[in-house]
């Protein structure tokens, strides 16, 4: 980001988004795979999973919360608040990133304690739960710090330079800035 001479904040709020969308597309492998899903339930939308990737001792025709189906559209539903929050406040500095990062933790802290595949467990919480939350309050923490140093968006999303008239170009020569 530097050589090119872009803000790395204004790369990761813009890319914040998709990368929430691409988390949800990558659940579908999930569903191929017949992984990931939680624990029997009794919903009309229950997933039926084959009888040699269902927990043992289950009956054949369980149910179970397709909890790669509840990520998906969580993130997909993030990824439109992001976008939506975007435009209304003009984050910028950061925060839609750290906003990002705040929407899929949480997501995940539920969705975890769906699942009913082996998990480290840390008093009585499974690990991924207990890395949501602790990332979930670190981006909290700093989108609130940057949201007190920053309001509204960069001015542009290059770095600022030392000689605002000129712009180094990759072969080393310098093009003048027709705007200053």
């Amino acid at each position: 980001m530097r050589r090119a001479g872009v803000r790395f904040s204004t790369f990761a709020d813009a890319a914040a988004p998709g990368i929430l969308v691409a988390q949800g597309v990558g659940r579908l492998g999930n569903w191929f795979n017949q992984e990931l899903f939680g624990a029997p339930t009794t919903l009309p939308w229950g997933l039926e999973i084959s009888p040699e990737f269902q927990p043992a001792g289950d009956p054949v025709g369980t149910l179970y919360h397709p909890t790669f189906l509840y990520e998906m559209l969580w993130t997909f539903a993030g990824a439109a608040l992001l976008l939506w929050l975007d435009r209304r406040y003009r984050l910028g500095h950061g925060r839609v990133f750290w906003l990002y990062v705040l929407i899929y933790t949480s997501g995940r802290v539920w969705i975890e304690m769906l699942r009913i595949d082996p998990a480290e467990t840390v008093l009585g919480l499974r690990l991924n739960v207990w890395t949501s939350i602790v990332v979930g309050l670190g981006a909290l923490v700093a989108f609130i710090l940057v949201g007190r140093r920053h309001h509204g968006r960069e001015p542009g999303p290059q770095l600022p330079s030392t000689d605002d008239a000129q712009t180094p170009h990759k072969d080393g020569e310098a093009e003048v800035d027709a705007s200053a």
